[in-house]
C-alpha cells in the first residue's frame, strides 16, 4: 500500500502533533507500508526511518489565510500522485490541511482526529480572526464529512468528533486507535530512576512538570491559580514548577512574586531536553480540560511519574484515574492545589503512584498502532470503492 500522511510538522519539531505524525508514519513503515509524509514546517525532501518526507512550507503571512495550507498540500500530493499513485491519503483534522483532497477520485481519504481547532480557540478576537476561525471550522468539517474512514484516539473522542462535525450516520468506518511512543522513549523512561529514589522516595525540592501551551483548554489558568495558592501556604512547601512550552512572556503580569519565584518557564525545548525534564520531575501536572488522547499522560506513565490531571477530561479519567496512576482534581485552582499539596508532602504516596504508573504504561505500541491503522485503511478503501461505483455513470 502506498500512503500519503499529511501533517503540520514532523520531528525534530517538538510538538504533540509532530510526535503523533512520527509514530503513525514509522509504525506504518515498520508494518511494510510505503509512507510519504507531507509536512508544512519545512521545504525540500528527505528520508528518515524508512519514511519519505516532503516539505510543503508556506509563507507565514500568506494572503490566502487558512486556505494556504490546504492549497499547498493539494499541489504537492497531486504532483507525486501523478508520478506514482497513492492508494490512500491520511490527514490530521486540525485546521483541515487535507480538506481539498477529501472526496477526490483516485485514492481513499482518511481523517485522523486530534482536538478540533475550535476547542483551543480563545473567545472573541478581531473580525479577521473570527472569519479565519469560521473558515478553519468548515475546512475541518469538510475533511471529516468527505472521508472514507475516520480515526479518533478513544471511543469518547470519536463520539465528540461526530457531534462537533455533525457527521452523518452513513456507514463511514470510524475506529478508535491509540497512539504509541517511540521505543527509545519507553526504554529510557523505564530505566530512569526516580529523583532521590529511596525507601521513602527521597526528600528536598519536589519538581512539578507541565508540558503544554498557555491555553485554557490545557488548564493553564488552573495552574497559575494553584501555584499562587501553594506559594501562600505556611509553613512553605518546597517545590518548583517547571513549565515546558511556556515562555516567560506567557506569564501574566498579575502572577504574585511568591508564585513567580517557584515557577521556571522553560519555553519550547527539543525532545531530548524534554525527556531530561521528565527524568528530573517528581510529579507531572497535566490539568487539561480536554485531550483527544493525551500523549503527556502516556509519557508520564512511561517514566513512572505520578500525574495530577483534571477530572473533566475523559482521557485523563481513562488513562490516569482508572489505573490509579495519579490524582484527578476538579477543574478549579483550589482542588488542583489540594491534589498537588498531597503529593508534595507524601513521598510514600508518590512511590505508590509511580508503581501504578509503570503498571499502566505500555498499553499502546507501534505494532498495535500499525496493525489497527492498516485495518481501518482496508475498510476505508472498501468504502471509497463503494462511493466511486455509486457516482460512476
Amino acid at each position: 500500500m502506498r500512503t500519503a500522511l499529511i501533517a503540520w510538522d514532523y520531528p525534530p519539531s517538538p510538538t504533540g502533533l509532530s510526535t503523533a505524525a512520527r509514530e503513525i508514519a514509522e509504525s506504518l513503515a515498520e508494518a511494510g507500508t510505503d509512507v510519504t509524509v507531507f509536512t508544512l514546517d519545512r521545504s525540500g525532501r528527505s528520508q528518515s526511518a524508512g519514511v519519505s518526507i516532503v516539505g510543503c512550507e508556506i509563507g507565514k503571512r500568506s494572503p490566502l489565510g487558512p486556505l494556504a495550507a490546504p492549497l499547498a498540500v493539494r499541489r504537492a500530493v497531486l504532483a507525486l500522485h501523478r508520478e506514482k499513485a497513492f492508494d490512500l491519503v491520511e490527514a490530521t483534522n486540525w485546521h483541515g490541511p487535507g480538506a481539498l483532497l477529501a472526496g477526490r477520485p483516485g485514492f481513499a481519504f482518511v481523517t485522523r482526529n486530534s482536538t478540533p481547532a475550535a476547542l483551543s480557540r480563545e473567545p472573541g478576537g478581531s473580525v479577521a480572526a473570527r472569519l479565519d476561525g469560521w473558515i478553519v471550522d468548515r475546512l475541518e468539517a469538510r475533511s471529516a464529512k468527505r472521508s472514507d474512514g475516520l480515526i479518533s484516539n478513544t471511543g469518547s473522542h470519536a463520539a465528540e468528533i461526530a457531534e462537533a462535525y455533525r457527521l452523518p450516520k452513513d456507514g463511514t468506518p470510524h475506529a478508535a486507535i491509540g497512539l504509541s511512543l517511540k521505543p527509545e522513549t519507553v526504554a529510557r523512561g523505564r530505566a530512569a530512576p526516580y529523583p532521590g529514589e529511596g525507601p521513602a522516595g527521597g526528600s528536598g525540592t519536589v519538581r512539578i512538570l507541565f508540558v503544554g501551551k498557555a491555553e485554557r483548554r490545557k488548564g493553564f489558568d488552573l495552574i497559575l491559580d494553584a501555584a499562587e495558592r501553594l506559594s501562600c501556604i505556611d509553613p512553605p512547601l518546597d517545590f518548583e514548577l517547571v513549565l515546558v512550552g511556556i515562555e516567560p512572556s506567557d506569564l501574566p503580569a498579575g502572577v504574585p512574586a511568591s508564585a513567580r519565584a517557584r515557577i521556571r518557564a522553560a519555553g519550547r525545548l527539543p525532545a531530548e531536553a524534554v525527556e531530561i525534564e521528565y527524568e528530573r520531575a517528581h510529579i507531572i501536572l497535566a490539568p487539561s480540560r480536554y485531550e483527544s488522547f493525551g500523549l503527556v499522560y502516556q509519557e508520564a506513565l512511561a517514566f513512572g511519574r505520578p500525574v495530577v490531571a483534571c477530572s473533566e477530561d475523559a482521557s485523563a479519567r481513562a488513562f490516569i484515574g482508572a489505573p490509579g496512576a495519579g490524582l484527578l482534581a476538579e477543574p478549579n485552582g483550589a482542588d488542583l492545589a489540594r491534589a498537588l499539596k498531597t503529593l508534595i508532602e507524601d513521598a510514600g504516596l508518590r512511590q505508590a503512584l509511580r508503581a501504578r504508573a509503570f503498571e499502566a504504561s505500555g498499553r499502546f505500541s507501534r505494532r498495535t498502532l500499525g496493525a489497527e491503522t492498516l485495518s481501518l485503511y482496508e475498510k476505508a478503501l472498501g468504502r471509497h470503492r463503494e462511493r466511486t461505483a455509486a457516482t460512476s455513470p
